[in-house]
């Protein structure tokens, strides 16, 4: 039951004005006390002064003790809110109109009787109840027979018993009950107002609650239908901001599942392609050894030869396979970083060039080297862009039929040095080319040809590790054509300088 924000706020609500409502009463009740004692000894500050001169208590000079008596009489009849005392100058008690049996006291203290004398403006003043030992009460005093020789005090108490009596019965009936009543009809009206404001502030909390429910429950693959973003447009306090953060982070969440899945499915699809290219080698290997064990002594000297020479190639095959996926592996795990350096590009692609220019020549394919060698020097790591040209100009004379072109040409573009490379082959399929630089992906090529390995997927990681790009495209004239292009040297230091 007080699991919601709503009934917490509201337990927390009631217990807060329940709190208050003590607090006020217990504060209200205190300062009406004091505010009253106040009042009622103000108001009869003159009490016992008056009381000698009308009652003519003094004869002579000296205290009437037959006035007095009837003074105490007279008083508990008419009056009987009041008692009256006569004290001696120690505060010991002569005689008084209260009832003998519910005296307490022998005596009262002189000092709150002396502070009144010497201040009357001072209250309230509370003096000893001679019906009590702990009670203190407003009074009234005045020496007699007179200030100037005093005998004693009249002393009068304005609030005795018979006004306690009153008091608490009016406290206990009519008083209580109002003051219960105002109290309960203040508590639900403020309850009230304030689970409706509750309500209000809590509501916004609640339809981001039921959001985030929402996505939690259903597909987190999908963006929610239902944001924040659009109920709220704008951003106005921090309920808001949560709202919009949690909108950014169920994208996220979204897109990234959306990644995995895709990762995923690539993962499975890369293990089966590894799988199959891996096997290819391997069975034929294997077949050619065994013939080789099962038929040596019926193959001529030749034809073990040949098969040798197939299953070393195969294994050559297979070597260089199982190196192109630790060396993709390291390159996706950035195990393998570029070390860049300044070096001219052109320099690079005639040596490049120089080096697959025999296996050129064996198929009767001319390779050549042209455009503007005076393009920008190159800011990358000097061996990984050896090893991309390597495959993009390998590729090239591998898919060149005999007697054909593979032309090597410098390019700039935005002040950034580039190299391609065509070739006068059956080219790219249409379809091929937005996957051509996926590990494995196999397409076809002029319809009797595939692409297939990793040459491509770790020429196109190379270039993103150091900044530049990768792109193929088929040539208007037939062919495909292959272009890189490398961040400029004197762009790179300008922007070190900066």
């Amino acid at each position: 039951m007080l699991k919601t924000l709503y009934t917490r706020l509201a337990l927390g609500l009631f217990l807060l004005l329940l709190l208050v409502a003590l607090l006020y009463g217990f504060i209200s009740f205190y300062s009406l006390k004091q505010y009253n004692a106040s009042v009622n000894q103000e108001i009869h500050r003159n009490l016992a002064r008056n009381l000698v001169a009308d009652r003519n208590l003094v004869s002579g000079g000296e205290l009437d003790k037959s006035a007095m008596e009837e003074l105490f009489a007279l008083y508990m009849t008419i009056n009987p809110s009041i008692e009256i005392y006569l004290l001696d100058l120690d505060g010991t008690i002569q005689s008084y109109s209260a009832d003998p049996a519910k005296i307490k006291r022998n005596r009262v203290s002189l000092e709150p009787i002396m502070t009144l004398l010497s201040d009357p403006g001072q209250y309230p003043v509370l003096g000893d109840d001679p019906r009590s030992h702990e009670r203190q009460k407003v009074f009234s005093v005045t020496p007699v027979p007179s200030m100037a020789e005093p005998e004693g005090y009249l002393y009068v108490v304005l609030r005795g018993e018979e006004y306690d009596a009153a008091e608490t019965m009016a406290r206990g009936g009519q008083l209580v009950a109002l003051s219960a009543w105002a109290l309960l009809v203040s508590l639900v009206v403020v309850m009230i107002a304030g689970l409706l404001v509750f309500r209000l502030l809590t509501g916004r909390l609640t339809r981001l609650t039921r959001l985030v429910e929402d996505f939690e429950a259903g597909d987190m693959s999908q963006h929610p239908e239902q944001t924040w973003r659009s109920q709220r447009p704008a951003v106005k306090d921090e309920i808001d901001y949560l709202g919009v953060t949690f909108d950014n982070m169920a994208q996220r969440i979204a897109s990234q599942i959306e990644q995995l899945r895709e990762k995923d499915a690539q993962r499975r699809q890369l293990v089966a392609q590894v799988s199959h290219d891996l096997r290819t080698p391997l069975a034929s290997m294997q077949g050619y050894l065994e013939i080789l064990k099962l038929r040596r002594d019926r193959l001529s000297r030749e034809e073990q030869e040949r098969f040798l020479q197939i299953a070393l190639l195969e294994g050559y095959r297979l070597s260089q396979l199982v190196d192109e996926l630790f060396e993709l592996a390291a390159l996706e795990a950035r195990e393998k970083q570029p070390d860049p350096e300044c070096f001219p590009l052109a320099e690079l692609v005639h040596d490049v060039v120089q080096k697959h220019m025999p296996r050129a020549d064996e198929q009767s394919i001319v390779l050549s080297v042209g455009g503007n060698p005076d393009i920008p020097r190159a800011f990358a790591d000097l061996a990984m862009t050896e090893r991309v040209l390597d495959n993009l100009i390998g590729n090239a004379i591998a898919y060149t039929p005999e007697n054909g072109r593979v032309s090597v040409r410098f390019e700039a573009a935005n002040g950034r040095p580039g190299v391609s490379v065509r070739d006068s082959g059956p080219g790219i399929a249409v379809a091929d080319l937005p996957h051509i630089f996926e590990p494995f992906y196999r397409g076809e090529a002029g319809g009797d040809r595939r692409h297939a390995g990793l040459g491509l997927a770790i020429a196109r990681r190379i270039m993103t590790l150091q900044g530049g790009a990768i792109g193929a495209e088929n040539n208007a004239d037939g062919g495909a054509v292959f272009s890189i292009s490398l961040p400029a040297a004197d762009a790179r230091n300008g922007a070190d300088r900066e």
